[in-house]
Formats: structure tokens, sequence, C-alpha cells
């Protein structure tokens, strides 16, 4: 394999996490590791701000530089961007152009002569669904013009949804926190006899995968929610307010976790009434509101007491609980990236390979992203009730290795340190 000479580059995109930044850490470490080699295929490393929408307006840092130190054994700065939650360069949504369309040769052309200025042979992306799709594009229009450039997907995203990886880095910290949460949410609810529902919203479009998570539960302490509804089932309120009439007459204080894109048989969202309409570049439609909705429709069949608790951007961003196993895995998949694309490996996107659950054994390794692009795995059926209201134990265990281990960021006066990009 001939070693490709040049500098490389790193961009996120997308919906950030708490783990995004230990993944930038590993390509970072990475990248200087081999710009230490005397022969190192990499030269330089430089950062793009948010996204491809920077690079396409040059909007560039010298990552080299700023963690020029790190090089030399030492580890502060890497350490705190690690445990920084959010996208440390910033972040975007932008959408390529599709192949033929009308702009595609205004756009590609004048990304691929920034890589030319920049001699950038190595480019790397982290984030999630979309994001492998500008991979894919970047990667396609590459052989298309013959530009000799390594291109690589680094996952990111706490919807779990990617498919060819057993999961994704930053949805461990993520179901850590909703875990958490949910039990803390269970502890207070429990503390009346007033007959109560408290439904609380998860994020997941259409995988529920961080809303199963709230059950974690159950095969750690035995306490969890009364009723789960994922996404991957049609809703029904019928059945809905039949499961929170049976759960009423065992307890007095049912608490419900539900996915954000609940939607009913005819595809009609649960939470439309409530939700602007508004979309991405992407098309996807911001949702929000699903659980208001059912608080009112609960209030309205039911006439108990009721309130809904979004969870919200702490799902995502709530890097002072974080999964160790999750920043463990985000930091290799980030370093292995670099060591695959230096190695000859290109148009593929990093994966982690779950070897054993019990004892919990993972490696990194990496699959086509064209066969990654645009595709959402989903729940499978296994992991949900016949009921469609829960989820089986076979779910939880599966999760269970994910949220494990706790690393905490430094701390100031009270709050932690961040790693901010001046």
């Amino acid at each position: 394999m001939e070693l490709l000479h040049g500098n490389a580059i790193v961009g996120q995109s997308g919906g950030p996490t708490a783990a995004i930044n230990a993944t930038l850490a590993g390509v970072i470490r990475g990248a200087l590791d081999e710009i230490a080699k005397e022969s190192g295929a990499i030269t330089r490393l430089y950062g793009m701000r948010n996204g491809v929408d920077g690079l396409l307006r040059e909007d560039i840092v010298e990552l080299d530089t700023l963690f020029a130190s790190d090089a030399d054994g030492g580890c502060a700065a890497l350490d705190r961007l690690t445990l920084t939650p959010a996208a440390g360069l910033g972040s975007c949504r932008r959408k390529l152009p599709a192949a033929g369309a009308d702009n595609e040769a205004e756009v590609m052309d004048k990304l691929f002569a920034i890589f030319a200025k920049y001699d950038i042979r190595y480019f790397f992306y982290i984030g999630g669904n979309d994001s492998m799709d500008t991979v894919a594009k970047v990667s396609a229009y590459a052989e298309k013009v013959g530009y000799p450039i390594r291109v690589m997907g680094v996952p990111k995203t706490i919807d779990n949804d990617l498919v060819g990886t057993d999961h994704t880095p930053g949805f461990g910290s993520a179901a850590k926190y909703i875990a958490v949460t949910m039990q803390e949410i269970l502890r207070d609810t429990a503390v009346y006899t007033i007959p109560a529902v408290t439904i609380v919203e998860i994020m997941g479009r259409d995988a529920g995968w961080l809303t199963a998570s709230a059950a974690l539960g159950r095969i750690v302490n035995g306490v969890e929610p009364d009723l789960v509804y994922l996404p991957e089932r049609p809703f029904c309120y019928g059945e809905f307010y039949a499961d929170l009439r049976e759960a009423l007459n065992r307890h007095p204080n049912v608490v419900v976790a539900v996915s954000e894109g609940l939607a009913c048989a005819d595809g009609t969202l649960v939470g439309a009434g409530t939700q602007s309409g508004a979309v991405d570049a992407f098309g996807h439609k911001y949702l929000a509101g699903t659980a208001k909705a059912l608080e009112l429709a609960v209030k309205a069949e039911i006439g108990c007491k009721v309130r809904s608790v979004e969870l919200n951007l702490p799902q995502r961003c709530a890097a002072h609980l974080v999964s160790d196993q999750d920043i463990t895995e985000s930091l290799e998949v980030g370093r292995y990236a670099v060591m695959a694309a230096v190695s000859g490996v290109s148009r593929e996107m990093m994966t982690i390979n779950r070897i054993s659950t019990e004892p919990y054994a993972f490696k990194v390794g990496h699959e086509d992203i064209f066969k990654i692009a645009n595709q959402t795995k989903c729940v499978p059926t296994e992991f949900i009730n016949e009921r469609g209201n829960h989820v089986t134990d076979e779910c939880l265990r599966y999760l269970l290795p994910l949220i494990k281990g706790e690393r905490y960021p430094e701390y100031k006066d009270g709050l932690p340190c961040h790693w901010i990009l001046k």
C-alpha cells in the first residue's frame, strides 16, 4: 500500500452529544501520533468550524498547533476536551447536493478546491445518519474527479440508529442520563398517595433505543416506569388508556416513558398538534410536545392529576453523568479512524463490534459507508413486549454494559471546566 502524504481535516456535524468531543480527542491524538513520526503520512491537522458549512467558508482552525503540547506526552487539553459536552468545533446540518443535482458541481468543486489548497488528503467527519450521507457524497465525488483522499465516517449519535455497528458513541452516556433521571423521577413521584400520571418524553424520532433505556432499573434494582412506548410500534390511544387504568389500579403513581417520535397507525405524530411543522435541511421535522399532547389527552379521558416532563437537551449534553464505557469507546473509535485511514482504508465508517455481553467486550472495526448512509437501525422486535407497552429483559441486558462506569470532569469553584474554542 502506497503511503498517502498530506494534511488531515476533521469536523463535527448534526446533533451534539456528551461524548462527541471524546471522539474528536481520539482523532486528534491519532493524528498527532502520525505527525510526530518522521515519515508520518499526516503533516498537519485542521479542524473545520461548523462542519462542511465552515469548510466551504474556509473557516478552519489549526488543531495540531492548538494541541501541540499534547503531542509531547502532555494531555491536559485533550483530557478537558474529552469531557466537554457538545461539539467543540461547532456543528451544522448542511446537506450536500445529490449526484446529478443542478448545483452539485458548483458546491463540490468548491469543496475540493479547498481540499487542494490546504493539501487535504484525510477527511474525518464525526456525526450520525445525515453526516454519513455527507461522507458518502464526498467519497463518491473524490472517485469521480480522481482526487486522492481518504474519507472516513466517525460515528456519533445518541439515537443509536446507525446500521453496521453494534451501537454508537454518545448513546451510552445519553442512555445513562435517562436511566438515572428516570430513577430520580420514580423516587419523586412515589411520595404521594394521590392518583397521578407522569409522562416523560425522551428523544427518538424513528428508533426507541433511548426510551428503552428508561427501563434499565428493572434489572438493577427492580424499579422501572410502568409503561414504555417506542416509535417502532404504532401508538393506540385506546390501548394506552387501558394500560394506564390497569397501572393505576396497582398503585397511585404511574410513570410512563414515551419516545418523541410516537405515531399512530395512520402515521400521524402523537405530538403533531403541539409542533411547529418546521423541518431541517434533511427534511426532518422538529419534534417536541408528545408528552404534553398525552398529558392533555389523559386529563380529558381519565381526569386524574397528570404532568408531562420533556428531558430535552440534557439528554445529549449531561457531561457530568457520562458513561465511562462510552467515553472509552468514543476515544478508541476516533483514534482508530486515523490508524485505518493511514493504513489505506477509505469510504468507510468506523464501527463498534460487540464480542460478548457478559462479560462485555468489544473491538473497533469499519464498514462500507455506502451500506450505512441513509439507513436506520430500529429496536428489534424481540426487544419489545407483545403488548407494545414495554421492553424485554433481553433488551435491557443489551443496554446495561453501555452505561457502566463514571468519569467526571475537572471542577473549579463547583462548576465543571470545559474546553472552549476561541
